[in-house]
């Protein structure tokens, strides 16, 4: 009974805990778009502390049209798709090469990447500038080519960590069956990995989403920038309007709220097997 009673209660504890950690995540993403729908003289009155009388659309409205955040909201779409895409390809394409080919050099470069992943991210910011500014390659080329690049080291890394629990026996059957390494890789090795590409997927585009810093430092023209640039230039026109910088940031919270909650099975199944590896 004692022992019951001790597990009811941690059960209790555990749970409270859990609650009031899942509400300090939520309340200031719901508090955000309650008050993207109130009128600036209403948001003024409870500092959006009481829920919005009705559903005010026009701080969408001018935010997206009159704030071009619309036009900044593709450029960052465009942006984190082919980034992604790129990382996905070439890190499976590397991490299956690392565990399933034997080549002159394979630990030193291996080791190479593993030795960029404890270099700072924001270190190498102003390098790369240079070089690609020197190579011509700024705006929208060269922050594909910096954002792929920055992504690849952890990518490869995770992923191959799950081709090396692969089987061989899966390996040896489809080249009995006449697959060769690149169908191996497409038609059995990935579809195994699943999860981990969810991983790869959700953390890369929440990297080149929310970049701001790089950003700021390789776009000079206004048309071709993404949204967390263009969310500084509608900020300063707007300071005073919190309404519409509450809109402006929920358009772009938006996506990356949705692509976790359709990917998050995956996720959680990547982050579980990953830990079990390591």
């Amino acid at each position: 009974m004692y022992y019951r009673i001790k597990k009811i209660i941690l059960l209790v504890v555990l749970h409270t805990f859990l609650m009031s950690v899942a509400l300090s995540c939520i309340s200031p993403l719901f508090w955000m778009l309650n008050a993207s729908f109130k009128s600036e003289e209403e948001f003024r009155s409870d500092y959006g502390l009481e829920l919005a009388s009705s559903l005010n659309w026009d701080n969408y409205k001018i935010a997206l049209t009159d704030g071009k955040l619309a036009f900044y909201f593709l450029n960052s779409v465009f942006y984190t798709f082919v980034t992604v895409f790129l990382i996905v390809m070439i890190s499976s394409l590397a991490a299956f090469a690392f565990s399933r080919l034997e080549f002159p050099g394979k630990n030193a470069i291996f080791f190479i990447f593993l030795t960029a992943m404890m270099i700072p991210l924001p270190a190498g910011f102003v390098p790369v500038y240079i070089l690609l500014n020197k190579l011509h390659l700024v705006n929208r080329t060269g922050y594909v080519l910096a954002m792929s690049n920055m992504g690849l080291s952890l990518s490869i890394y995770l992923l191959k960590t799950f081709f090396d629990q692969l089987p061989r026996d899966l390996e040896d059957s489809a080249r009995i069956d006449g697959c060769n390494k690149m169908q191996i890789w497409w038609n059995v090795a990935l579809p195994l990995i699943a999860p981990a590409l969810a991983v790869v997927i959700i953390f890369n585009s929440l990297n080149v989403w929310n970049e701001f810093v790089l950003a700021s430092l390789m776009f000079t023209n206004d048309k071709l920038m993404p949204l967390q640039v263009g969310l500084m230039e509608f900020y300063n026109r707007n300071i005073i309007q919190h309404t519409l910088l509450m809109a402006s940031l929920t358009i772009a919270a938006l996506p990356i709220v949705i692509l976790y909650l359709r990917m998050q099975r995956q996720i959680i199944k990547g982050i579980t097997a990953g830990a079990l590896v390591g």
